[in-house]
């Protein structure tokens, strides 16, 4: 079922499947709830689910007052409180992992526990700056339609892309009319957000850490030194997978993450 709330005078959509133990699951950039489909259809025979699409995402539009990561993730508390949860487990996607860290720091009891999905707590580097920096001269330049239909391969496996074509195509459809405003306010408010490996530490609550061996925007080599961070760390390779293991390794994902959700919700 999908609802809305209104966050800072502006509507955000979010959907609701299932029932059970609640865990939100957060999109990535250029991404909306949709990416999350797969687990979604295996995940809501045992918990409840609830997937926002972020301000600027999917069906809820762009804010031009929402510069910051912090900012943007400030509306998953309030989607909690419309669903009448105290906390749950908070899972994102690479962007939606920065999100959901920013939830962790100031809102730390709303979460039972915490999972980066091809996310990192690291800020990003100098070197990661300018390719966000020359993303966005693209996009202005191209506008989204190109810049999706560039990007979004990148984020594949070369054999999952010679294997999976459609796959690439569908999503390419799905996202390349996404709003150019929105992409570069995610660009730039990914590029000032601060380290937060601290928060990983000081939760105390269970961190689910999935990483790709192929992934280029995540190493793999930060994932695995991250995971030693947390009091309590569940620390998943995914083999042969780049920046989309939820697709690239649906079943793996979807077990991974069931076993971790079966643990760690009481």
């Amino acid at each position: 079922m999908r609802k809305i709330i209104s966050y800072q005078s502006f509507p955000v959509s979010y959907l609701v499947e299932g029932e059970g133990l609640p865990a939100m699951l957060i999109h990535g950039f250029a991404e909306d709830w949709h990416i999350w489909e797969n687990q979604i259809r295996y995940l809501s025979k045992h918990f409840k689910l609830i997937c926002p699409d972020l301000p600027g995402s999917g069906q809820s539009p762009y804010n031009e007052s929402l510069s910051t990561v912090e900012e943007l993730g400030g509306c998953l508390p309030l989607i909690l409180d419309a669903e009448y949860i105290a906390s749950c487990a908070v899972i994102g996607h690479s962007m939606g992992g920065y999100a959901a860290l920013a939830m962790a720091e100031k809102w730390p009891v709303r979460l039972q526990a915490l999972g980066l999905f091809h996310s990192t707590a690291c800020a990003d580097s100098e070197e990661k700056k300018e390719a966000r920096r020359k993303g966005i001269a693209f996009i202005e330049s191209h506008g989204s339609h190109d810049f999706v239909r560039q990007s979004i391969p990148n984020l594949f496996s070369e054999m999952f892309k010679n294997e999976h074509p459609g796959i690439i195509s569908q999503l390419v459809n799905r996202y390349n009319n996404f709003n150019p405003l929105s992409l570069v306010s995610y660009y730039n408010a990914m590029m000032v957000r601060p380290d937060r490996t601290r928060v990983l530490k000081v939760l105390r609550k269970p961190v689910l850490l999935i990483a790709g061996d192929e992934d280029k925007a995540v190493p793999i080599a930060q994932s695995l030194q991250q995971s030693h961070i947390p009091d309590l760390c569940y620390f998943h390779i995914l083999t042969g997978a780049a920046h989309m293991g939820m697709i690239e390794r649906t079943n793996l994902s979807n077990a991974i993450l069931e076993n971790f959700l079966s643990e760690v919700l009481t």
